[in-house]
């Protein structure tokens, strides 16, 4: 419909907003934006302008849905994103590198830029030849603010390192998001029950930094990183990750998803942002369910027996047909539990390794990048209530703090164990020809913990996790990652390692 040019200014708002809303919601609705916007036209100057708006709000109000998850016709195991079908950067396939981002905002955003960088520089040989490290990442596993960087890196590769500083890192992102939640059009779509904040959050992604790009893009691409982006189920209190493996308990497509709804989800700050809702079609495509869901009996470990009621509860739409979905910083700060659940819950490290198609492995190398906050000390100075802000930041980060570092320690407990089991079951396998049956395994930590200087530490512990800062805040935090990898000696015995291979 077009507009005459002396139409009023509010008109002119929803006409401009209309396009945009219209194509988001069911067809039933279009017809009468487009009602609503000729009778606003015709009778805005008679006097009815705040009758018109009430109307248009009550419209999108009512008309407002989340984009739903598409459903899964029949389960096949070889379909979609899923590890094992995206290309090895290296037919040996003998060295696994996983690089995991924390929560955190734009500075774990920046934190984790500033590593990729650093491992796009870092020259390395395999099979005789010079290779980039980057070029031999298999996973990213990330969380919240790391999410960005590791979607941003999976979908475009190459390209982050000429435009994600201006399209994410030194942007105004929530300038912008609070303007676009603040919009009197928008705060009209959120009053729906089937809109919430965060689904105006991931529009906002999908225009603005993934451009529209779907999981099925990256299975397009075939090739590694995989990446892992990891929200929290709010009801169970368990990871959610968006790969095919977990929306095959769903019987939902995950090649037809957003990555903007994914790293969303992955971002969905408890109170400040909505839960993210999919939608539950398990038991509808055939899918069997992994081995452990089916009991619970037998020489089960607790843990086991603990992880099959909650793929269980999936399986079962009738009883679960909507899925509620929060910040992975809840259940996960740090992207670890992924690797270690599927090797704690299943038969060990050598059933994951078959399970990658890694049974040649020789090496597994690990960068955990954590920008966790610091506990806020000051408050102890005052003998005055602690405010529902301070009380409410208190515990949130306590809590994911401590699990953090227990996930940490738990990994550098086990792993050592892993890798004899590994040795030993490559020593059995070792040919005649004296194949190579060792396995080495190197953990290498960036976290601000590592600064030596107690007034850095605590400066860079002290970044807001808001996803505004400071451009010099972005470039220093950039140039601190390399530097804490290069003083990691597990990172520097890595290097020395592959030069001689």
């Amino acid at each position: 419909m077009r507009l005459t040019a002396n139409a009023c200014p509010l008109i002119r708002l929803v006409a401009r907003a209309l396009p945009d809303i219209s194509g988001r919601c069911p067809e039933s609705c279009r017809s009468g934006f487009r009602q609503l916007t000729y009778t606003a036209q015709t009778t805005c100057r008679a006097g009815f302008r705040k009758w018109v708006l009430l109307a248009c709000a009550l419209s999108f109000a009512g008309c407002a849905h989340y984009p739903p998850n598409q459903p899964l016709a029949r389960h096949d195991p070889a379909y979609g994103y899923r590890f094992t079908n995206l290309a090895s950067p290296d037919e040996r396939d003998d060295m696994l590198v996983v690089v995991t981002f924390s929560g955190g905002g734009t500075r774990a955003a920046a934190l984790a830029y500033g590593v990729l960088e650093h491992l796009a520089h870092t020259e390395i040989v395999r099979n005789g030849k010079p290779e980039r490290l980057l070029d031999e990442v298999d996973i990213l596993s990330s969380v919240s603010g790391g999410s960005f960087t590791a979607a941003y890196y999976a979908l475009y590769g190459e390209q982050i390192f000429s435009d994600f500083e201006h399209r994410f890192l030194k942007r105004n992102v929530q300038g912008e998001l609070t303007r676009k939640l603040l919009a009197p059009v928008n705060l009209a779509r959120v009053s729906s029950p089937l809109f919430g904040r965060i689904d105006l959050v991931a529009e906002y992604f999908d225009d603005e930094i993934f451009d529209h790009a779907t999981f099925g893009d990256l299975v397009e691409k075939g090739r590694r990183p995989f990446v892992m982006i990891n929200a929290s189920d709010m009801s169970l209190g368990t990871r959610f990750e968006f790969t095919q493996d977990q929306f095959d308990l769903l019987c939902s497509d995950l090649s037809s998803f957003p990555l903007a709804r994914a790293v969303a989800a992955s971002s969905a700050v408890p109170i400040v942002f909505s839960p993210l809702t999919v939608r539950n079609y398990g038991g509808t495509c055939g899918y069997p369910g992994p081995l452990h869901a089916a009991g619970s009996s037998g020489g089960a470990t607790a843990r086991q027996i603990y992880k099959a009621a909650e793929v269980r509860s999936y399986l079962d739409s009738a009883a679960r047909p909507y899925l509620h979905l929060l910040d992975g910083g809840i259940t996960d700060n740090i992207g670890l539990r992924g690797m270690l659940d599927r090797v704690a819950s299943g038969d060990g490290p050598q059933a994951l390794a078959r399970a990658m198609r890694l049974e040649r492995l020789r090496k597994a190398v690990l960068i955990v990048v954590n920008a966790e906050t610091a506990p806020d000390l000051s408050l102890d100075r005052s003998e005055v209530v602690p405010t529902v802000t301070q009380v409410f930041r208190a515990v949130k980060d306590i809590p994911i703090n401590r699990y953090s570092f227990e996930t940490i320690e738990l990994l550098k407990t086990n792993f050592e164990d892993w890798a004899r089991q590994i040795r030993k079951q490559n020593e059995e396998k070792q040919t005649v020809g004296g194949a190579e049956a060792g396995f080495d395994f190197y953990l290498i930590e960036v976290t601000f913990d590592a600064i030596k200087d107690p007034a850095e530490r605590d400066f860079f512990r002290g970044i807001p996790t808001s996803y505004t800062l400071p451009a010099e805040t972005v470039d220093q935090l950039r140039a601190l990652g390399p530097r804490l990898i290069e003083e990691s000696g597990d990172y520097q015995r890595l290097l020395h390692d592959l030069q001689r291979h």
